[in-house]
């Protein structure tokens, strides 16, 4: 069945005040961490936050099948090619920030524990910047899947940046998916900083029940909520009885040259996604712009 597209539009209500004020970003030691940082270091910019950059790594195990090191980290007891990871890492974060000219950052690195660390690490800050796995190489040690095990754990939304590409902007053109769900709520709510500055705003509903969670009229009551949060919103409405959602986002994103998706993380089980697909896991592998995302 063709897809069939309705629209609307909310003005402007009033502002509110929201901002981030607390960045965590994972800075590796891979080429594409540059690309995360300057992503990273535009949102400091814009909001006047402070930016921590964290590394992260695990120990290798030893003969025994344990850590060859302590934890924490302690100098001179880490393997060369962790001490050298971690170096290029801060290398990269340190040229990236004076370059920009911040002055409230911070370099934080923890070797041995790296999925805690993050968790931990991340809880103290408004939002956390990652990297997209990249399925053909793992980087530091870390699972390709690090990105989605943040998303599960660690309390906050989760900005997450393509393993390609570049990006000018951030948040200036937003697609916002929107179900109705809790996660979808956390991650539009999460964004309001984003979204009130936003120079366009489409919120996709994909097969909306009239009268059900969406409301009497589908998209409404979102855009009311936005609307009064200052956020000039258009809303859409996607039908069809065999729909894709996850390349559904993707697509749509394309069509209005979105430089940011907003959508809930892992709405049905992430083992589930794994097994059969699903949104969450579908975008996480085919993100051609950066994806907030929250669980």
């Amino acid at each position: 069945m063709a897809a069939q597209r309705s629209r609307l539009s909310v003005a402007h209500a009033w502002r509110f005040i929201m901002a981030y004020k607390s960045l965590l970003v994972h800075v590796d030691s891979s080429p594409r961490a540059a690309a995360r940082l300057d992503t990273a270091i535009v949102l400091a910019q814009t909001f006047d936050a402070h930016l921590t950059g964290l590394f992260v790594a695990p120990l290798p195990l030893s003969d025994g099948g344990f850590a060859a090191a302590p934890y924490p980290h302690t100098s001179g007891t880490t393997p060369d090619y962790v001490e050298a990871s971690a170096r290029r890492a801060q290398d990269t974060f340190e040229n990236a920030v004076r370059l920009a000219g911040l002055a409230s950052v911070e370099w934080r690195q923890l070797i041995g524990a790296p999925i805690e660390d993050m968790y931990l690490n991340a809880r103290y800050h408004d939002l956390v910047i990652i990297g997209q796995g990249d399925p053909t190489q793992s980087i530091d040690k870390l699972p390709t899947d690090y990105p989605q095990t943040v998303l599960m754990g660690a309390g906050r939304p989760v900005l997450i940046v393509p393993y390609s590409g570049s990006f000018d902007t951030v948040g200036q053109q937003i697609l916002v998916g929107w179900d109705a769900r809790q996660e979808a709520t956390r991650a539009l709510t999460n964004a309001l900083p984003l979204l009130k500055r936003a120079k366009r705003t489409q919120v996709l509903t994909i097969n909306p029940v009239h009268g059900g969670d969406h409301g009497e009229v589908p998209g409404m009551d979102i855009a009311i909520y936005l609307a009064r949060h200052g956020v000039e919103v258009e809303v859409m409405s996607e039908h069809g009885a065999s729909v894709d959602v996850g390349n559904l986002l993707l697509s749509n994103a394309a069509d209005m040259g979105a430089d940011l998706i907003v959508m809930g993380a892992y709405g049905h089980s992430r083992l589930r996604e794994i097994m059969l697909g699903g949104a969450t896991q579908t975008v996480l592998e085919s993100m051609t712009v950066p994806v907030l995302m929250s669980h």
